[in-house]
């Protein structure tokens, strides 16, 4: 059978092409499998004292080669691609970049693509060409139809091609960027994201709570907060540290985040509503557009109704009626997320080719939020005058300002010890959070699709 797809995958003059895998966390055997899969020959490798593990975990896939190192990788390999750490792509191109083949590609796989071309730089023989490469989901997702970018970034047209037809397997939608364009709008769709998921795990972690248990957070903007929260607590720490702390364009987000959620809660402290109104329909205007001419499409990018099919409480799906139940909230996250969008002249769906399905998800519920009648006035109001979500938004203010001083400080050690705390608290639904997860995604392309 392999031999068989390769047929089908590998044109014939790329038969004796070579992928060259230094990394094997989670997006890295994503690549070897799926690449394999179709054909394409795997040399791979991760630490050596991870060796034997990957010997055994792929012995059964004639397409993969597990080597020891870097080196090795590097001198037998046609298209080389670095998926590590983002911390780590200086030290480790370091190691193993001079070893590269004489003419080969080489292309990282870091979701932050300032310090990796700039250790391709600097430490890769001139005779390399450089094509880097970041698919916009995590490794649970199916890549067809999520956004791939591809970085031209020193490198022949022949160089790209090579690399598009390895990679159309995977059936992305590719997109064409430089690596500064890639930062700057992975940061405007991606670190507050995952910025204000990260700010309500803490929060509710500080209040010893698992939402999903208690009749507060019902309904679907509900589920997708609880579902995405674990989500992203389920990864690895380092996969959002490295995307905030080292992209040059994520500090500045970050940091409006978590401006805007503080003083939108104090407006809310304080009980000074017409303030708060004023403030929050002017971000509407600047983020979404005026009432006369919209910045979103006539279909709404999600439909309330099938999000409500998707919790981890006991019951498989919330009715209909549950909507009427349901305690009205202030939705502070959403609230700062469009006062952060506007004070930095963000327009979100400027960026929805590049987008994670994460951020179409986050970006469909605020969407919701804002466009749905009665529902901005609502929650303006429970933030002036209800105290039952008081404690929750005091934790997740504190919490995104602690977010945004760790990125402003460099402190990986500070946010990997901030996660992990978190992470071990929700690790019992980690797996149920998954599947609903990924069962939501698969939902709401489906629903948008019609």
């Amino acid at each position: 059978m392999a031999s068989e797809s390769r047929t089908t995958a590998v044109p014939p003059e790329m038969d004796n092409f070579v992928v060259g895998l230094i990394g094997m966390g989670d997006m890295g055997k994503m690549y070897a499998r799926r690449l394999s899969d179709a054909g394409w020959r795997i040399m791979a490798c991760d630490k050596e004292d991870k060796y034997e593990g990957l010997v055994k975990e792929f012995a059964q896939n004639s397409n993969v080669q597990i080597l020891r190192n870097g080196h090795l990788v590097s001198r037998a390999s046609n298209y080389i691609i670095y998926s590590v750490e983002a911390a780590s792509i200086g030290r480790v191109v370091a190691q193993f970049g001079p070893s590269t083949r004489l003419g080969a590609i080489v292309g990282g796989q870091t979701s932050c693509k300032d310090p990796e071309i700039k250790a391709f730089e600097e430490h890769l023989p001139s005779d390399v060409d450089i094509v880097s490469c970041h698919s916009l989901h995590g490794p649970g997702v199916d890549p067809a139809g999520q956004p791939l970018v591809l970085i031209k970034h020193r490198a022949s047209d022949e160089s790209l091609a090579k690399v598009e037809t390895v990679f159309q397997c995977l059936k992305s939608k590719v997109v064409h960027l430089t690596a500064r364009e890639h930062d700057r709008i992975t940061a405007d769709t991606q670190a507050v994201t995952h910025a204000a998921f990260l700010s309500m795990g803490k929060a509710w972690h500080a209040t010893t709570q698992f939402p999903w248990e208690g009749a507060r957070y019902v309904g679907g903007i509900e589920n997708v907060k609880i579902n995405l929260m674990l989500r992203i607590y389920a990864q690895k720490w380092h996969v959002y540290a490295g995307l905030a702390i080292l992209n040059p364009e994520a500090h500045k987000q970050i940091n409006q985040f978590a401006r805007s959620t503080t003083e939108l809660y104090y407006l809310m402290l304080e009980g000074r509503h017409d303030e708060l109104r004023e403030r929050v329909y002017a971000a509407k205007e600047k983020v979404f557009g005026a009432e006369g001419s919209p910045k979103w499409a006539k279909k709404p990018l999600l439909q309330e109704a099938v999000l409500c099919q998707f919790t981890l409480g006991g019951s498989k799906a919330q009715p209909p009626s549950a909507a009427s139940s349901k305690k009205p909230n202030n939705h502070l996250s959403l609230l700062a997320m469009v006062d952060c969008w506007s004070a930095l002249g963000i327009v979100p769906f400027d960026h929805m080719i590049c987008s994670t399905p994460l951020f179409r998800l986050w970006l469909g519920v605020t969407e919701h939020l804002y466009r749905t009648p009665g529902l901005l006035d609502e929650c303006i109001r429970v933030g002036v005058e209800d105290n039952t979500f008081r404690r929750d938004d005091l934790q997740f203010t504190i919490a995104a300002c602690g977010w945004a001083e760790c990125v402003s400080l460099r402190q990986f050690d500070t946010w990997r010890e901030r996660f992990e705390v978190t992470q071990r608290f929700f690790e019992d639904r980690f797996e149920a959070a998954k599947e609903v997860g990924n069962a939501m995604i698969k939902a709401v392309l489906a629903s948008s699709e019609e």
